[in-house]
């Protein structure tokens, strides 16, 4: 039995009068055609005070004020944390007499309030009352603000702080506001890890009800399995096992989206999408936030996704491969790569998608739809990535940056991605070669080189490749304009990234450095290049024999000495070549065109190349060192001449005797002693 630290009211010795009925009445329902009794002056009392606006008893603690005295007794609980209502059956206390009621009918069972409309049945008469109100539509809460009206009270009471804004209770611990105690005690639990909401049939424990709720289902879904789920939408051929999600599903079909949002034209199927998009769109509230990084959200949810960026935690688990997620949709998406299915297709071209949500960005190329609109600017996308990309270049400030470096971003996404290079973690890895990369985007461009996949298409030929970049440069050769010009030499160019590259050969920006040599270069390619210097990678093999090279342009040069085929011919003095960047460098010995220039010197030439080994003579840069005696060089090729003072190889072989030489120019003396020149 329940036992109570307080006594009860004093009881108040019955006064009989003559005739008169039993007990003592309230004057102020006889006014009203009433006459209630009561047995006692301690609840006449509460009775009178009922019919008062007065509220005498204040709280010293939050300046709550009451009109009884019992009800600031049972407030005051609320900072002292007493719970004097003691369940007999367990370890459950609380600070009122009807908390406690209610918790003992879990023990029992007992259900005695049933609805005699859907035989729903329930241990208290006041939620069949609100029950009914379900079948009877009645909505007795009405706001005086507004057109909305409700069943209940509590829900009554949740609306009403829409309209003032008040949000009276306070975290201590973060900041965060509410306008009801109740969420400030649900949101503390975000910092206690309390778990109060325990499942009677395993070991797990909720920290809002709402979530054991959603985990019992499963109990009762594995229990119903056998015997199927019974709701079934004639449409589709979905079932479930609860009717509620029958409803919901149903307006997938019918397009129905009867929650709307009372601040604008938003509307939704869902109540949880219609809330996060009240707060998303209209508070800003972002109440959850990371104590690692600061990173704010509006969904609790959010931030558990989040927190495991920083534990590292991927919970979901491939069946066929060791593939592991943070995210359940990224697990459905790599699920696909393993059955190749694609089951949405694009009617226009024939694209197929993994995802209906990749299918409908996709419809976006063909419809020209750009619904996600910059508030700052006329500018609106396609996809809300694209938009939120451009939202940063109304802010100046690059607010995240990297401890290690200094490197600073607009973009959270991208500071992890660059924090990879520190740490060498490269989590995408392909299935098929072994490739591993630090960046999503790179890992499906690689997975292309398997697939053979080219989805962007020219328009003006049968042209398509893998990556849009190379259709760009693609497009270059069907238009003579070349708008992009250097200032400096007078170089022109059909694509801006050129003349961004172009320029680093006047300002000698190097931006990416070698951590192995310190040698730096102003491209990324060419940075990359380099460093299979240094790990002798040969990537580019030959299928004709054993020839691999570090870079494709030398294995398609290697590749024509087995064809001889040069389809690229000078129609000035009928030079052929295998590459057409040999023939645009050809073609400047008949034009004279010299576009690279030093900007040290005014030294100019016609390769890009000569300016880079030229630059270093006023540099001092040699990057290529001799591992044997230390010796330094500025290229490559002198490097490889010097080493052979240390094999003794001689290569150079005089086709009319047995000399041979290190290098060509010493050949070329000795030969010229054959020809008598000497």
């Amino acid at each position: 039995m329940a036992e109570a630290v307080y006594g009860s009211p004093t009881d108040v010795p019955l006064k009989l009068g003559d005739g008169s009925p039993d007990g003592i009445s309230c004057d102020r329902n006889a006014g009203n055609g009433e006459n209630k009794q009561t047995a006692s002056k301690n609840s006449l009392e509460c009775q009178q005070e009922a019919h008062t606006d007065e509220k005498s008893y204040i709280c010293e603690d939050c300046s709550y004020r009451t009109s009884r005295k019992d009800h600031l007794f049972q407030h005051m609980r609320t900072h002292t944390g007493e719970k004097p209502f003691r369940c007999d059956q367990c370890d459950y206390s609380a600070a009122r007499k009807y908390s406690l009621d209610r918790h003992l009918a879990k023990h029992t069972g007992d259900k005695p309030f049933m609805c005699g409309v859907c035989c729903y049945r329930t241990a208290h008469r006041s939620d069949l009352s609100i029950h009914m109100k379900t079948h009877t539509g009645e909505k007795p809460y009405k706001c005086d603000q507004c057109d909305y009206s409700t069943a209940r009270k509590y829900n009554f009471g949740i609306h009403v702080a829409k309209h003032t804004g008040d949000k009276p209770f306070m975290c201590g611990e973060c900041g965060y506001r509410a306008a009801h105690k109740s969420d400030l005690s649900r949101h503390m639990r975000t910092h206690t890890g309390e778990k109060p909401y325990k499942c009677d049939q395993r070991d797990y424990s909720a920290a809002q009800k709402s979530n054991l709720h959603i985990h019992l289902v499963k109990h009762k879904e594995c229990q119903q399995e056998a015997h199927g789920k019974p709701y079934l939408c004639e449409d589709c051929g979905y079932r479930t096992s609860r009717k509620s999600h029958l409803f919901q599903h149903m307006r997938t079909h019918t397009g129905e989206k009867p929650l709307k949002c009372d601040q604008c034209d938003y509307s939704t199927v869902w109540k949880s999408a219609l809330d996060q998009h009240h707060v998303a769109k209209h508070t800003g509230d972002k109440p959850f936030m990371c104590g690692e990084c600061g990173y704010r959200t509006t969904l609790k949810s959010t931030l558990s996704k989040h927190m495991r960026t920083h534990t590292g935690e991927k919970p979901y688990k491939c069946d066929q491969c060791d593939y592991s997620a943070a995210q359940k949709s990224a697990l459905d998406s790599h699920v696909l790569r393993h059955s190749g299915e694609k089951p949405f297709m694009c009617e226009e071209c024939g694209y197929r998608a993994t995802r209906k949500c990749d299918l409908s960005e996709h419809m976006r190329t063909h419809t020209g739809e750009k619904p996600y609109k910059c508030d700052q600017c006329d500018y609106s996308a396609a996809q809300k990535s694209t938009l939120n990309r451009h939202v940063v270049k109304h802010s100046s400030g690059k607010p995240y940056m990297c401890g290690e470096c200094e490197y600073r971003t607009h973009r959270k996404y991208v500071l992890f991605e660059h924090m990879r290079t520190h740490t060498g973690e490269k989590p995408y890895m392909c299935g098929d070669c072994g490739y591993r990369t630090h960046k999503k985007y790179v890992f499906f461009k690689h997975m292309r080189t398997h697939t053979g996949e080219k989805p962007y298409k020219c328009d003006q030929c049968d042209y398509s490749a893998a990556q849009k970049s190379t259709l760009d440069s693609h497009l270059v050769t069907h238009s003579v304009q070349k708008p992009y010009m250097c200032e400096e030499c007078g170089y022109r160019t059909a694509v801006r990234r050129y003349l961004y590259r172009h320029k680093r050969i006047h300002t000698g920006d190097k931006p990416y450095k070698c951590e192995e040599c310190g040698h730096r270069t102003s491209q990324k390619c060419d940075l990359s290049r380099h460093m299979r210097t240094h790990t002798s990678e040969k990537p580019y093999k030959c299928d004709q024999c054993d020839y691999s090279a570090t870079r494709k342009q030398h294995l398609d040069s290697h590749l024509a000495k087995h064809t001889g085929d040069k389809p690229f011919m000078c129609g000035e003095c009928g030079y052929r070549t295998t590459q057409k960047c040999n023939l645009s460098k050809h073609m400047r010995t008949h034009t004279n065109e010299k576009p690279y220039m030093c900007g040290e010197c005014g030294y100019r030439t016609t390769r890009k190349y000569d300016l880079s080994i030229h630059m270093r003579t006023h540099t001092g840069e040699k990057p290529y060192m001799c591992g044997d005696c230390g010796y330094r060089a500025i290229q490559k090729s002198d490097i490889s001449k010097h080493m052979r003072t240390h094999t003794g190889e001689k290569p150079y072989k005089c086709d009319r005797c047995d000399y041979s030489a290190a290098w060509k120019s010493t050949l070329d003396r000795h030969l010229a002693k054959h020809s008598g020149d000497m």
